[in-house]
């Protein structure tokens, strides 16, 4: 490790310390771990003296809410996302709540570390990401989409134009008005009815 690396560490208040203690970033350590080293999603076999911990395993990166892009492989849980139990079929919360999450996150931006975070929603930018990948979620903004709306809403366009039409042929109506005898004769009446 450089003294880069080391007086940075030592410039870190001691949440940050603690946190990558507990979860080192996959970068900074020694031996990186495969694939194959990781426990998938295979369900354990759980004896009668085991502890709930030994059963669980990290959640399949396909399964879980982050894309598989932005998860890397870790050796350990995501302690930001929540975790299947195989076994059970329980899931676990997420060792650090959102707001937990948000603490730590501002902690690390202000301090230059936040891309050795494991992958979590409160980082910079990936509200955004997620904005873009979902849309706004409101039924008729998508794109080709409309709003429903109301029924006098979707019919105001027709009855508008059908007024326009109205008022345009209203010089004409009024002189076979009264060329009629002012209704005598009259078969068609202006509000549609019949006599």
């Amino acid at each position: 490790m450089s003294t880069q690396h080391i007086a940075l560490a030592r410039s870190l208040p001691p949440r940050l310390i603690r946190f990558f203690a507990k979860y080192p970033p996959p970068a900074l350590l020694p031996n990186k771990p495969t694939t194959a080293s990781i426990p998938t999603a295979t369900p354990l076999v759980a004896s009668t003296t085991s502890s709930p911990e030994s059963t669980i395993t990290t959640s399949d990166p396909s399964t879980s809410s982050a894309p598989s892009s932005v998860t890397p492989d870790l050796p350990y849980p995501n302690p930001f996302l929540p975790r299947k139990n195989f076994v059970t079929g329980k899931w676990w919360g997420p060792v650090y709540g959102l707001r937990k999450q948000a603490d730590l996150v501002k902690l690390a931006t202000k301090h230059g570390v936040v891309d050795l975070l494991p992958y979590t929603i409160k980082k910079p930018g990936e509200k955004e990401n997620r904005r873009i990948e979902r849309g706004l979620q409101v039924k008729g903004t998508g794109v080709g989409e409309r709003v429903k709306g109301k029924k006098w809403e979707r019919t105001m366009k027709g009855r508008l134009e059908k007024r326009k039409q109205a008022m345009l042929d209203m010089p004409a109506l009024i002189q076979e008005w009264k060329q009629k005898g002012h209704g005598r004769g009259w078969k068609k009446w202006p509000s549609g009815k019949k006599s």
